[in-house]
């Protein structure tokens, strides 16, 4: 048998989210042997895990014709869905099964096609008699009034959903015993100095993150882009401060860098804006947390904002966001906007003004609730610790 914890469903730290999670998860469970089964060993090997634990790449089925053509064939004449599954992580089942498998992927069933990835995964360690966690969860609501989720849910030997939203939602759906509520893993990030550009005014930069993501689910074409360049015309214009552009993910399809890139023509030349390189998760932590306010819409972004004490606002789109910040404030209302809601060109620059107003009144609300809110993140640590426990006697 493998003695190390699986961590799977891991989509590889170019997206620093995923790596935010790993590393904060690593750090929690030290004294545990780990394994992790990406996406992208690459990637995992090139910024802040390969310290940290283990590191297998998963096995990649659509990269082997062959072995492509028979398992689909296999799935269609047997109705088997997890034999792709069986393959993709056969090098941690069967002989090498191990006792409990963390599924590291937050947000997996917040996506029709993730989700079935996670359905069916769950399913094959189950029925390889492992137990199995999902791990600092995010669940839109209505996906829960779907049977087979509710389903899959109670499979889980536990899950720590990392807002009350999900966690309500999942208790509404009946699933009740098997989860207990705690921050996402990342807020116990720890961040890594790294050198600011010569210009970089700490305290007097205003951090922005934009992502391909939240343009998909705008409503009118092109007003996400001009809200943004709208607000940094306005803080050019009314401020003295600086503006840093910092990405978050880094993947092909998903590249924060094209977006940013956008954002940044035109103010190439100008002393006052930075276009950030690509960073691990902890050096990404450390730049935001130099920055006065950030406005964000990387979950993982805002997430190392609020742990390092900067008001944020957050461009949105899902529970997460709504969640997170309703956690933290009591009211999702004006700490997120959600990018459906852009109706006008203006409308960010508005939101804008009602953070840096309310700029100090935050501050102190966070430096009240963040150190317990860390230290409840790092007591997920525990239940992991008392699950080892149980399945390694």
């Amino acid at each position: 048998m493998n003695k190390r914890i699986i961590m799977y469903l891991h989509g590889g730290s170019g997206n620093h989210g995923c790596e935010a999670i790993v590393n904060s998860t690593c750090h929690m469970l030290e004294e545990i042997p780990k394994l992790l089964v990406t996406n992208s060993e690459k990637e995992d090997r090139t910024y802040s895990l390969a310290p940290l634990c283990d590191i297998l790449q998963e096995r990649k089925i659509a990269e082997h014709f062959w072995a492509h053509v028979w398992y689909y064939a296999w799935r269609a004449i047997f109705h088997d869905p997890e034999s792709f599954m069986r393959y993709r992580f056969r090098k941690v089942l069967g002989k090498n099964k191990a006792p409990l498998y963390l599924s590291v992927g937050g947000d997996m069933y917040c996506y029709e096609l993730s989700k079935r990835e996670a359905i069916v995964a769950n399913s094959t360690f189950h029925k390889a008699g492992a137990k199995t966690v999902l791990w600092g969860c995010s669940i839109e609501p209505e996906l829960l009034q779907d049977p087979e989720v509710v389903e899959d849910m109670k499979r889980y030997a536990l899950i720590t959903p990392r807002e009350s939203i999900t966690e309500q939602a999942l208790r509404q759906a009946g699933v009740t015993e098997n989860v207990k509520r705690f921050p996402d893993p990342a807020f116990a990030l720890q961040a890594e100095k790294v050198k600011l550009p010569e210009n970089f005014r700490e305290g007097a930069t205003i951090g922005i993150n934009i992502s391909p993501m939240i343009i998909r689910y705008e409503k009118d074409e092109g007003i996400t882009i001009a809200n943004y360049k709208k607000l940094i015309d306005h803080i050019l214009r009314t401020s003295d401060s600086s503006v840093a552009l910092i990405p978050h993910v880094m993947w092909n399809n998903n590249d924060d860098r094209l977006t940013l890139a956008e954002l940044y023509r035109g103010y190439e030349c100008d002393a006052r804006v930075f276009l950030f390189p690509d960073m691990s998760c902890q050096q990404v932590k450390y730049v935001i947390s130099k920055c006065s306010v950030f406005i964000g819409a990387r979950t993982h972004a805002t997430i190392a904002a609020y742990s390092s004490l900067v008001p944020t606002l957050v461009i949105g789109y899902s529970v997460k966001a709504r969640g997170i910040a309703r956690d933290l404030f009591g009211t999702e209302e004006r700490y997120v906007l959600p990018v459906q809601s852009l109706q006008t060109s203006d409308a960010l620059i508005r939101a804008y003004e009602w953070l840096i107003s309310e700029k100090d009144a935050i501050c102190t609300r966070l430096k009240e609730v963040m150190p317990q809110y860390r230290e409840d993140a790092i007591k997920a640590g525990e239940e992991i610790r008392r699950l080892w426990k149980q399945v390694t006697i």
